[in-house]
């Protein structure tokens, strides 16, 4: 008869959380537990930093080597506004105007006029145009407009600064006009206006200046290029472009070492991270693995058994695959975040505000799109959860619908869900997959308004080329980080849901310590008595006791048999012989040793137990007969099948007893028991239990086991809880309960006879 009073109202935990109920407090718990892997943890994060801030560093450098490729591909600007300067310098109009002042000394004398206007190799024309000249008291500025024939009686050779000047040359000047294509200076002139002029280690002679000043008057940054080859060879060789080839090699050189340095740094962080992800939930598991042989068993009354698999398997792999992808990549993205901000206004503002404003822009959006879309995401879970569960409702219960021809209900509903379940996956992969090409678009959006607002900054001057080579990348480094960070954030949040799930579990109150009790029972010389002596239980949450005041002497070879309807207290009863739950009050002697001076260990060595439900675990016939029994053979394990019906089954299997078994393996129920039994019997301990041991197997081969467990009780002390009341007719005492307390005992014939409680039910079995 199955005890339903055992057990007390299951509690249901889901498997999965999408929040911590408590982020502080399990952010805290989390660090501590984390306390043995400081060291590690924190060279993960300073190596995620420092790969995070070369990252940043690099664009910088990118710009400066765009910077110098640039110019080795245009003209010297700089050399050649020197040239124009120190060549402007020396033609100015004062520079001249005072040269001309210093050299020119006008003879104009009364003497020499009178010569002048009386020569006869003068013309007659010239003579008038002096005449007006003198005439109008402003000679000094019409100098230029005297004919040449009379400036040769006005103007004499002369030094300047010890340099001789012909009087034709002093005309020459004067003649010449520096608007011209072609200006043709006298040299003696030449050497007086223009000195070398030295540029990078280069001289510029009088003759090429000359020349630049003649020839590329007009020269402008248009058609400098076309002009480059028709300057003369010392010009050229300070304006034409120079490739910079040992800065941009050492540039090259620092930005492959930062790649390098950044990869390897997030080589070793993730190394890191991964060593203290999987010790950490190794360790989560040994102490689970131990904490769960520390729980008392009514923690698993309490709770179902899937949840505590799901803390053991779901919850740890949560926890270490967080912590590996999610810890360094968020202190990665902060860092990279703040750090391309920061680069990016270092560099230029107004660049940065562009690429700050156009990409958040985008997030924005990008926003707006997620809350729309985060209920069609919630209602797809909802609905796959309804479809799941219709699907396993009819799938279990196929027999029943086929046989109340239920087909045309349970597919329309099944049409209903699944119509529900495409409708909300097809709008919410619909705004999921707009994710990704929209945060393309954003970043591809920055981009452009780098560029456009790049390029007017380059035209006037204000940034250069590299600059807006570096803040394309600040765009992808400043936009890929935001998503990370979300991410990581909400992966955050599942690592502390599930740790403290796993905390939770750790922190349950385990069983109380064992390390005072010093007695021990050897089973090879316990004499198998056992006293209840006034036992009283009662489950946790529950107000009426399972079992009262009940008491009783079981003497050593007897076979006791514990009867009663459901939920009288039968298998609790046990439980508590077992020690797996400890009584309220009274005590229980084996061999007049209090179990509460016996270790659970050591009580748990003296019983074997045979249960309704059967455990058959992965591994042969054989390893599945002698558990935990390594002394055993073969041999002892043929016998006890023989003995118990079951050497025939295994000798049809392929590989007989050594033929690999699972508990998916398709044996019947009745074998399976079989099975359990056998190994019972190779336990061979002083006492047994068999809970409703046989409810599982055939008439006959109950009797067949009945006789086999005749044989397995004689000289021990067994316990039977059985529904088949004939099967405990040749039990030598028999309790009677009833809502936790014996109300019979006796043996078959004599609780017969009395025709109380006992007597009803065994006659029940034979009621139509």
């Amino acid at each position: 008869m199955k005890n339903n009073m055992r057990k007390p109202p299951i509690r249901s935990h889901g498997p999965n959380f999408e929040k911590a109920k408590d982020f502080k407090g399990a952010l805290k718990r989390l660090l501590k537990e984390l306390k043995g892997f400081n060291v590690l943890i924190i060279v993960s994060l300073v190596l995620a930093c420092a790969g995070a801030i070369l990252s940043i560093s690099a664009p910088d450098k990118l710009s400066n080597m765009t910077d110098k490729i640039s110019e080795g591909l245009i003209i010297n600007q700089d050399n050649l506004k020197s040239l124009s300067n120190e060549i402007a310098s020396s033609v100015n109009e004062e520079n001249i105007s005072k040269i001309m002042k210093d050299i020119l000394n006008l003879n104009l004398t009364n003497e020499n006029i009178y010569n002048i206007m009386s020569s006869n190799e003068i013309s007659d024309e010239d003579k008038k145009i002096f005449q007006n000249i003198i005439s109008s008291s402003d000679i000094k500025n019409n100098i230029s407009n005297i004919p040449e024939s009379i400036l040769l009686y006005l103007i004499d050779d002369s030094t300047y600064n010890g340099v001789y000047i012909s009087k034709e040359d002093k005309i020459a000047l004067l003649k010449t006009d520096f608007n011209s294509k072609n200006i043709n200076i006298p040299e003696s002139i030449q050497n007086i206006l223009f000195k070398d002029i030295k540029i990078d280690n280069t001289i510029i002679s009088v003759d090429d200046q000359i020349k630049f000043v003649s020839k590329f008057q007009n020269i402008n940054s248009n058609n400098v290029y076309s002009k480059l080859d028709e300057m003369p060879k010392s010009i050229r060789t300070i304006v034409e472009p120079k490739m910079d080839i040992n800065a941009i090699k050492k540039i090259a050189l620092t930005l492959i070492i930062i790649y390098l340095l950044s990869a390897l740094f997030t080589f070793i962080q993730s190394l890191s991270m991964t060593t203290v992800a999987n010790k950490f939930a190794k360790k989560l598991r040994s102490s689970i693995s131990s904490k769960i042989n520390k729980l008392p068993l009514k923690y698993f009354d309490l709770h179902k058994s899937g949840d505590v698999l799901s803390r053991v398997t779901n919850d740890i792999d949560t926890i270490a695959q967080s912590m590996n992808q999610s810890l360094a990549t968020l202190v990665s993205s902060i860092t990279l975040f703040l750090g391309s901000i920061i680069m990016m206004f270092y560099t230029n503002y107004i660049m940065a505000f562009t690429a700050i404003i156009s990409s958040l822009f985008g997030f924005i959006f990008m926003m707006k799109i997620l809350s729309k879309s985060q209920k069609y995401f919630i209602a797809r879970q909802v609905e796959l959860g309804n479809l799941n569960g219709h699907i396993e409702e009819v799938y279990s219960g196929l027999n029943v619908v086929k046989a109340y021809n239920g087909k045309k209900i349970s597919d329309e509903k099944f049409d209903e869900y699944n119509k529900k379940v495409y409708e909300a996956n097809r709008k919410s992969n619909f705004l999921s997959g707009l994710m990704m090409p929209f945060m393309n678009f954003v970043g591809n959006f920055g981009y452009v308004c780098v560029c456009i607002v790049g390029a007017l900054l380059t035209k006037n001057n204000i940034i250069t080329f590299g600059v807006i080579v570096a803040f394309i990348t600040y765009v992808r480094l400043f936009t890929s980080p935001l998503s990370q960070i979300a991410q990581s954030m909400t992966n955050m949040q599942s690592t502390l849901a599930a740790s403290e799930r796993v905390f939770e579990f750790l922190d349950e109150k385990q069983m109380d310590n064992q390390d005072n009790i010093t007695k021990k029972l050897d089973r090879n010389m316990v004499k198998g008595n056992i006293e209840f002596d006034n036992v009283s239980f009662t489950y946790d949450g529950n107000e009426k006791p399972t079992i009262k005041n009940f008491s009783a002497k079981i003497k050593s070879g007897n076979k006791v048999a514990i009867v009663g309807p459901t939920g009288a207290g039968k298998t609790t009863m046990v439980n508590l012989l077992m020690k797996f739950y400890d009584i309220t009050s009274g005590d229980i002697k084996i061999d007049g040793i209090s179990i509460k001076d016996l270790t659970r260990e050591n009580i748990h060595d003296l019983f074997t137990m045979v249960l309704q439900d059967t455990w058959i675990f992965d591994g042969t016939v054989k390893e599945n007969i002698i558990y935990n029994r390594k002394n055993s053979s073969l041999k002892d394990a043929e016998k006890i099948c023989k003995t118990v019906g079951l050497h025939h089954f295994i000798k049809t299997l392929p590989k007989g007893y050594d033929s690999k078994l699972s508990d998916n393996d398709s044996i019947s129920s009745g074998q399976r028991q079989l099975l359990t039994i056998a190994r019972a019997m190779m336990d061979d301990a002083p006492f047994l239990i068999l809970d409703e041991a046989t409810s599982n197997v055939d008439t006959r081969t109950e009797e067949l086991v009945q006789n086999a467990m005749d044989k397995l009780t004689q000289d021990k002390t067994s316990f039977i809880i059985a529904h088949r009341l004939s099967t405990i007719k040749n039990a030598d005492l028999i309790l009677v309960m009833k809502d936790g307390n014996i109300i019979e005992q006796g043996n078959h014939e004599e609780l017969m006879k009395k025709n109380g409680f006992y007597a009803e039910l065994y006659n029940s079995q034979f009621e139509l």
